[in-house]
């Protein structure tokens, strides 16, 4: 009788553990999922689209210029024909004259020759004589505006303008001298003389050059 006791009070007590066990799942299945509490939108209210700023207005075409004016064609350097003349001055007087027309990239060369002879000796006698030889070339290098521009070369022979003498007076025959003279570029204005200096004194020796543009006749 107290085994059959006992045996009760163990099933009644697995019984009411199995109870609670039920009860304790019954609840945690029940138990709903959490759910925040409604409220208020959290989420950034929607901004409208940007709208670019308006531009500045674009300025107007501009129209190309127009083209410039042509100029009237000038005569091309290398068709210019130049009339020179150029003059020898000796002591402030002329001795000699050279005169061409010639175009311009070229060149003219002419020779004057002066045979001279003198009265030397103690018996002043004429006695021989000398060839004064005067070679002068003249190139037209350009026309510009109303310039003219002028290479030149001269060679010459020239006389001192004071003849020596022995000691015992008797007369010898002046000395000749060489002369030679270039100018790369001589600017000479259309119709106007331009003297070059070539010699200061004893003598003085210069030339004078005067410079036109011929005329389409003579061209």
């Amino acid at each position: 009788m107290t085994l059959w006791k006992h045996c009760l009070a163990v099933v009644t007590l697995f019984a009411v553990l199995a109870g609670l066990s039920a009860s304790a799942l019954a609840q945690g299945v029940a138990q709903p999922a959490y759910v925040p509490a409604a409220g208020p939108d959290a989420s950034p209210a929607a901004q409208p689209p940007l709208t670019p700023p308006p531009q500045p207005p674009a300025a107007p075409a501009m129209a190309p210029p127009p083209p410039p004016t042509t100029a009237p064609a000038e005569v091309p350097v290398t068709q210019a024909v130049v009339q020179w003349t150029l003059d020898v001055m000796r002591d402030g007087q002329q001795i000699d004259s050279f005169d061409g027309t010639t175009p311009v990239g070229q060149a003219r060369t002419d020779t004057h020759n002066k045979v001279v002879s003198h009265n030397v000796g103690c018996k002043d006698q004429p006695a021989g004589s000398i060839d004064l030889s005067r070679t002068i070339t003249v190139s037209p290098l350009q026309v510009r505006a109303n310039l003219i521009i002028l290479a030149i070369d001269a060679q010459e022979t020239l006389e001192n303008d004071v003849a020596p003498s022995t000691p015992e007076g008797c007369k010898l025959p002046p000395q000749p001298r060489q002369v030679n003279a270039s100018h790369p570029g001589l600017i000479v204005p259309q119709g106007e003389w331009v003297t070059w200096p070539i010699i200061d004194q004893n003598p003085s020796l210069a030339y004078r050059v005067r410079a036109t543009l011929a005329p389409p006749s003579a061209q």
